[in-house]
């Protein structure tokens, strides 16, 4: 692998997304399909071989020993042993904060592309496991398909939705995850639901998605205003709904044509974007690419 290779650590979004119980850990149990964009932060990794740990690029106010590329090559250290060490530059490209997985599939490529450059062979199994301790999306984006989740994120099953085309709209919002999943008003009760309940693969897969929706959306729109005015409005033209905790905003689309003409009419101050959904994740089409060659 080349040091001077750009790794993608691709978007998500959560096609729905429910809370069936909360632990005695304090940790809620959740239900939720993830599936990949083909937009992504990129990252660089160069090995180092004096054991050191070094973030070469700022990450928009966060500490280096706080940013979750730093934790995860550490946490992989920690658990191989390796002397090794790596440089780490980043591209930050998806917002923070936006519910689309930019931190976690930050970790999430440090750790995979890591244990190839480190020569350290865990499986993708034993890097969910650190990746867990990092974030709850983290192992979804390490195991590189799109997923049935369950529990806190551990829980994984591949499937294979329907790859439509998604409207973004990320609004300048900032939202705190602890105090959403510590509303008084989050539902937290859902009944808990089968994979085959979901229909995947067939034509009621994306009314179900929409029945179910997301937990979170009620209580962030009540607080957000400008969120529940962004999906008012693309609900004009097609499903929408909140990804993960937000702040982001997704619509479905048939086509990239059809998603394109609701983003021209977005009012000009709308921060958006047009992505493709993907059931395998960029990077390990990177990774398959690169071991081909």
């Amino acid at each position: 692998m080349s040091s001077y290779q750009f790794w993608p650590a691709p978007a998500k979004l959560n096609l729905f997304l429910q809370i069936t119980g909360q632990r005695e850990d304090g940790y809620h149990n959740l239900q939720t399909v993830f599936q990949f964009l083909d937009v992504a932060d990129r990252l660089r990794l160069v090995v180092r071989e004096d054991g050191k740990i070094v973030r070469k690029t700022d990450n928009e106010g966060i500490k280096a020993e706080d940013d979750l590329v730093v934790k995860a090559a550490k946490a992989l250290q920690l658990a191989t042993g390796t002397e090794k060490g790596a440089d780490i530059y980043l591209q930050k490209i998806l917002p923070m904060g936006g519910g689309v997985g930019g931190g976690s599939s930050d970790a999430a490529t440090t750790l995979v592309v890591l244990n190839q450059m480190w020569g350290t062979a865990l499986n993708k199994n034993a890097l969910s496991e650190i990746g867990l301790s990092l974030g709850a999306d983290v192992p979804v984006f390490i195991q590189g398909h799109a997923a049935f989740a369950q529990g806190v994120g551990e829980k994984i099953e591949k499937v294979s939705p329907t790859e439509p085309w998604y409207l973004v709209v990320q609004p300048d919002v900032h939202i705190s995850t602890a105090e959403i999943f510590n509303n008084s008003q989050l539902t937290r009760d859902c009944p808990a639901i089968r994979i085959c309940d979901l229909q995947i693969g067939t034509e009621n897969e994306a009314h179900i998605f929409d029945e179910l929706g997301n937990v979170f959306e009620p209580v962030v729109s009540g607080q957000y205003p400008e969120i529940a005015e962004i999906i008012q409005f693309l609900r004009k033209y097609s499903n929408a709904r909140l990804t993960g905790t937000g702040s982001c905003v997704f619509a479905i689309f048939e086509t990239k044509e059809a998603a394109q003409d609701v983003l021209a009419k977005l009012p000009d101050y709308w921060v958006a974007f047009v992505a493709k959904g993907l059931n395998q994740s960029p990077l390990q089409v990177k990774l398959a690419a690169v071991e081909s060659d």
